[in-house]
């Protein structure tokens, strides 16, 4: 028989690393030498993503996490060759609910916790610059934005309350809403933001061409709350706390 070429070794060689179960290793290569191979790729993979998700590896325990990150290894394709962003293709792969995932009894929460989890590390990586302080008394009469170290997020579980000893069946009625911003300390904080609070984050997204003071006031025409001046002195405080925390900044 003709001997194969390495790139039919290679490949067999990569499709036994990631379906140990169903192809079997290089018939060239030693089986011993193939299954040490073999558990250094699928432990080594293992180590790098499980210190990112530390609450959803204690709630599916060391065999159901082994199996999750086993199903990860044989069915996704990784595009980064980035040790550090592997992690985040675990989340996108956990979203993208793949068909192996169908079955079994997996957390109905899993992907939000998953990227709950996630956004400390990103944050904590991100090479992004934070705002520069800004001139308080000039705030309203500026369009904002949102500094890219800020992230407003929205999920259907209370993901900051799962844990191993809460684990609901059935998402809550209204959404939770959070805000994860990077402190000049480099260190990841996690605030409730209310519905108006998160809306007006997402108004300076919508409509960057607004000042302060026009979005506040289209915020009262969607709250039904125009022409009222507490509801006003209330999102101008509400602002410049966030800005005094680096959340938004004035557009220069």
């Amino acid at each position: 028989m003709a001997k194969r070429s390495l790139f039919d070794q290679q490949s067999n060689m990569g499709q036994y690393l990631r379906d140990p179960d169903r192809c079997a290793p290089p018939a060239e290569m030693d089986p011993a030498r193939a299954r040490v191979y073999r558990e250094l790729v699928f432990n080594n993979l293992s180590s790098l993503i499980s210190g990112t998700f530390p609450v959803l590896v204690k709630i599916l325990g060391d065999k159901r996490w082994r199996e999750l990150v086993r199903i990860f290894l044989r069915d996704y394709r990784a595009h980064t060759p980035k040790f550090g962003e592997i992690a985040e293709e675990f989340v996108e792969f956990l979203a993208g609910e793949p068909a192996a995932l169908a079955e079994g009894s997996w957390p109905p929460f899993m992907v939000e916790l998953a990227h709950y989890e996630w956004v400390e590390m990103a944050l904590q990586q991100s090479e992004a610059e934070p705002l520069p302080p800004g001139d308080a008394d000039v705030l309203l009469d500026h369009p904002l934005r949102v500094s890219p170290l800020a992230w407003p997020l929205a999920y259907a579980w209370p993901v900051q309350l799962v844990g191993p000893d809460y684990q609901p069946d059935v998402a809550p009625a209204e959404p939770t809403l959070l805000l994860v911003r990077r402190a000049e300390n480099w260190s990841v904080k996690f605030s409730a933001l209310t519905p108006l609070a998160w809306r007006l984050l997402q108004r300076i997204g919508e409509f960057p061409e607004l000042s302060a003071g026009a979005q506040l006031q289209g915020l009262a025409v969607e709250a039904g709350m125009t022409g009222s001046q507490a509801f006003f002195d209330n999102g101008v405080a509400l602002l410049r706390q966030m800005q005094g925390e680096g959340v938004v900044g004035v557009v220069a």
